[in-house]
C-alpha cells in the first residue's frame, strides 16, 4: 500500500485526466434507471462486454421490472447463460424486478440504502448508479480502483470501504463526480493487474507505485 498523496499532488493527476477525457463514460450499456442497475448486478465476475452481449436483446424485450416478470426467469436465463454465475443472477433478477413493481411502482429508488436493499444489489452496485443515473458523486470501488488507488498513492485503503472513504476525502470536489470512472479506465487499460502500462501512463511521474515498468 502506498503512502497517501498529498492535496497538489491528486489534484494534478486528475486534472490530466479530466484533460484527456473530459466526460468519461461507463462502458455498461443500458437505457433507463432499472437496465443499468440489471446490468450492473450482471456484471459481478464478468466482464463488460460479455454483460452488454448478454442484454444486448434481452434489454430490448424487457427494459422495465414488468416486462421483466413477463417475460420470465428461465427466458431470462437464455439470454444470460453466457456470463458467470448465471442462474442465480437470473433468480436475483427476478425478485428485485418483483420488488420494484410492489414496493416502488416500478421505479428504481434513488437512495443508497433501498438501492442495496435490492437483491443481487451491494453498495458497488447502488453507488454505480447513483453516479451514473442521477450524478450524484458516489464512489464505487472495483478491482481496478482498489489496485489503482493503493499502488498509487491517490486513495489507498485495506478495503473496498477504506478506498471508498479515501476518494471522498482526498479528491477535490470538482472532481468527485467522474472520479470513480477516470480510475476505473485507468486501472482497466492503463494501471493493468499483471502488466501495468507505466511507460505510457499519464501519471508516471506522480504516482507511487515502486514497481514501474518503465
Amino acid at each position: 500500500m502506498a503512502k497517501q498523496l498529498d492535496y497538489h499532488t491528486i489534484r494534478e493527476i486528475f486534472t490530466r485526466f479530466r484533460d484527456d477525457a473530459p466526460e468519461p463514460k461507463g462502458e455498461l450499456d443500458h437505457v433507463n434507471a432499472y437496465t443499468l442497475v440489471v446490468a450492473v448486478a450482471l456484471s459481478a465476475q464478468a466482464t463488460d462486454k460479455g454483460v452488454n452481449r448478454a442484454t444486448a436483446e434481452l434489454f430490448k424485450i424487457a427494459d422495465t421490472p414488468q416486462k421483466m416478470l413477463e417475460l420470465g426467469e428461465e427466458a431470462v436465463i437464455d439470454h444470460i447463460k453466457t456470463i458467470g454465475l448465471y442462474r442465480n443472477k437470473a433468480k436475483n433478477v427476478m425478485k428485485l424486478s418483483k420488488i420494484l413493481v410492489e414496493e416502488y411502482g416500478g421505479e428504481v429508488p434513488n437512495s443508497r440504502a433501498a438501492l442495496e436493499s435490492l437483491p443481487g444489489v451491494g453498495r458497488k452496485t447502488a453507488n454505480v448508479v447513483l453516479n451514473m443515473w442521477w450524478q450524484f458523486p458516489a464512489q464505487a470501488v472495483d478491482t481496478h480502483i482498489f489496485r489503482f488507488g493503493n499502488r498509487s498513492g491517490v486513495c489507498p485503503g485495506k478495503d473496498v470501504v477504506a478506498v471508498e472513504r479515501s476518494i471522498e476525502d482526498h479528491i477535490p470536489a470538482d472532481f468527485q463526480l467522474h472520479a470513480h470512472h477516470w480510475m476505473i479506465l485507468h486501472g482497466r487499460y492503463t494501471c493493468k493487474a499483471r502488466k501495468p502500462l507505466c511507460g505510457t501512463c499519464l501519471i508516471r511521474d506522480l504516482c507511487m507505485f515502486e514497481e514501474k515498468n518503465l
